[in-house]
């Protein structure tokens, strides 16, 4: 029995084409032929069921032959704000295990401990894309380029917002038991900070923009790990 192949195609319905990097692979790699069957997925929740019409050494022409809609399997949306850390094998691993998770949403944040200023997002969402293939996931993450810590908590949010940190001093709820007692909410999102945690300004000035102080359980966490650990949280509060 052959391997079902997927293939992430945006406009899926309305082309009739795969993309220049997913034709490379099926050509190339797969060695699809004229006839042979294919799966699309458009990251907005449909997956198609096609047929290869067309291949040359550039190009793949498809026929759709049937729309399956996906149900997505947790409510409402999942946001993953995180400081990348100065080894950035560390986010591309968040952002493939994240997404084979399921979430919505990946930010970066640049904040007072970074030790990364500069961050590629296009590298982070092809990595998103290849995870979504190899876990079947009909919706595509968000992927959002590098922006100030500032100028992140002071944008409107729906739903309720979180801030994770270490400060003894600083009233702290339990981040799980929160989101699993509170059924109603169906927006969550998640500050994580850098590999020296986000200053005690930044705690604050978030608190005073309606973050609410969290802790993500009673051990240390490296900064990926804790971010992998606030997806995984709210996806099983979120999960229908």
């Amino acid at each position: 029995m052959k391997e079902e192949r997927y293939f992430y195609v945006p406009d899926a319905a309305s082309t009739n084409e795969l993309p220049a990097e997913e034709a490379t692979h099926a050509l190339r790699v797969l060695r699809l032929q004229n006839g042979d069957d294919m799966y699309l997925m458009d990251g907005r929740g449909n997956f198609y069921h096609a047929e290869v019409s067309l291949a040359t050494h550039k190009k793949c022409l498809y026929t759709i032959k049937e729309n399956l809609p996906q149900q997505k399997t947790w409510r409402g949306h999942i946001h993953l704000a995180i400081a990348p850390t100065k080894n950035i094998d560390r986010m591309e691993w968040l952002a493939e295990k994240a997404t084979e998770i399921g979430f919505d949403e990946l930010s970066f944040l640049h904040c007072a401990f970074s030790e990364r200023k500069v961050l590629r997002a296009d590298r982070i969402e092809k990595i998103v894309v290849s995870a979504v293939k190899q876990s079947r996931k009909p919706w595509m993450p968000q992927v959002n380029a590098l922006e100030s810590f500032k100028d992140f908590i002071t944008r409107p949010r729906e739903g309720r917002k979180f801030i994770a940190h270490c400060y003894e001093e600083i009233e702290k709820k339990d981040f799980f038991n929160e989101i699993m007692d509170d059924q109603k909410n169906e927006q969550i999102t998640v500050l994580v900070g850098p590999e020296g945690d986000f200053s005690i300004d930044e705690v604050r000035l978030a608190m005073a923009q309606g973050y609410e102080s969290i802790s993500l359980g009673e051990s240390r966490l490296r900064t990926e790990t804790a971010g992998l650990m606030a997806v995984t949280m709210a996806q099983i509060s979120l999960r229908l």
